[in-house]
């Protein structure tokens, strides 16, 4: 018996038969009132763009961001801030929190009999603060 026959062989993971009359719609996440500070990463956010954006509010005078990333998009939060640690050569501190979010999914049926029901999950989260340890603005000399 070859590999491909093998593999064809093994049983697919079926979801619950109580799920199977629905689809599931992920909700959007609960998050913080949006400040010009926060930055909130993806997985499909550029890590470039990011670091061009954080770069951005650096120079306009912030002196902390907060990063947000949300389950596997913690791992891609916490590649931006050490690359932007990185780049100012450790001018900047973290301060990192993690936690757990509680998100609700609607299941909706697929036939008009059925009822809409909730899908309560937990997710992890991360959420970075990233400050200047040194003050960084233009030299001024005395005449």
């Amino acid at each position: 018996m070859d590999k491909t026959s093998e593999i064809s062989q093994k049983p697919e993971k079926n979801k619950s038969k109580e799920n199977s009359d629905y689809i599931l719609r992920k909700t959007t996440p609960p998050s913080f009132p949006r400040r010009k500070k926060d930055i909130y990463v993806s997985n499909k956010s550029s890590i470039q763009a990011l670091i061009k954006k954080c770069e951005k509010l650096f120079d306009s005078g912030e002196t902390e961001l907060i990063i947000h990333g949300l389950g596997a998009a913690q791992y891609r939060a916490y590649e931006l801030a050490l690359q932007l640690q990185s780049i100012h050569q450790g001018t900047l501190g973290l301060d990192v929190r993690t936690g757990t979010v509680k998100l609700t999914d609607d299941l909706e049926p697929l036939t008009d009999e059925g009822d809409y029901k909730l899908n309560h999950r937990l997710n992890s989260s991360a959420h970075i603060r990233v400050f200047r340890t040194v003050l960084v603005g233009p030299f001024k000399y005395a005449s």
